[in-house]
């Protein structure tokens, strides 16, 4: 199996908060947040992953755990583990 966490995707440039929006990274909730997908950032192959995953704007995502960033997420029924560089590259909001 490919390992996802790689150093590539760790040493991208991710910002902590859009301008002008409410979107936050997952990787900075807390668990038991309620949010909603509204954009995945990467290259082409990490948004890919992610959508598989069920990532897809507008889905709905539970953060279950939290624990050094790395994070246990209820996605369409499915519990997935995330590590903290996957888990930044997923913006969500609270409606």
């Amino acid at each position: 199996m490919k390992q996802v966490c790689q150093t590539s995707i760790l040493t991208e440039k991710q910002p902590v908060l859009r301008t002008g929006s409410s979107s936050i990274p997952l990787s900075m909730l807390p668990a038991g947040t309620e949010v909603y997908v509204q954009s995945v950032n990467g290259k082409q192959e990490t948004k890919k992953f992610l959508e598989n995953l069920g990532f897809i704007e507008n889905t709905p995502v539970r953060i279950v755990s939290e624990i050094n960033g790395n994070i246990i997420v209820e996605v369409k029924g499915s519990r997935i583990a995330l590590c903290k560089a996957l888990a930044a590259r997923i913006y969500a909001e609270e409606r």
